[in-house]
């Protein structure tokens, strides 16, 4: 399947994790969310990396470290999922990190461990990186 328009995947993925907090609600770990987003993505015919593996470089080409993204939808979009009481910057920077290091523009932060369910959408383009 390939993506004309990146608001079309994020709403998918939005929707289907509204979905999810309203049927689960707050209260569980991390890993639960992203298997239950994984799951009911992939239902809907979506390509979805779990733990998706991100190499950050040095300027010379010296492996600095790797990162693990939550979870890498259509090859298109990195989403990170957190389950704590609300967004923090610290969330930001690592969504932003990833979006560098991968040179990938669009990324989706949610948190599902608030009674109301938060989701922020990143967009990083060539020039700002």
């Amino acid at each position: 399947m390939s993506w004309q328009n990146i608001n079309e995947l994020c709403d998918i993925v939005r929707e289907t994790a509204f979905a999810i907090h309203r049927y689960l609600r707050n209260g569980h770990l991390e890993k639960v969310y992203e298997n239950a987003l994984t799951h009911r993505l992939t239902k809907q015919g979506l390509k979805v990396a779990q733990q998706h593996p991100l190499t950050v470089y040095d300027e010379d080409g010296t492996v600095l470290g790797e990162y693990f993204a939550d979870l890498y939808v259509e090859n298109l979009l990195f989403i990170e999922l957190k389950a704590g009481k609300a967004l923090a910057d610290e969330h930001t920077a690592q969504l932003l990190g990833y979006l560098r290091a991968a040179r990938i523009e669009h990324g989706l932060l949610i948190n599902f461990g608030g009674p109301k369910l938060e989701i922020k959408k990143y967009i990083l383009s060539q020039s700002s990186a």
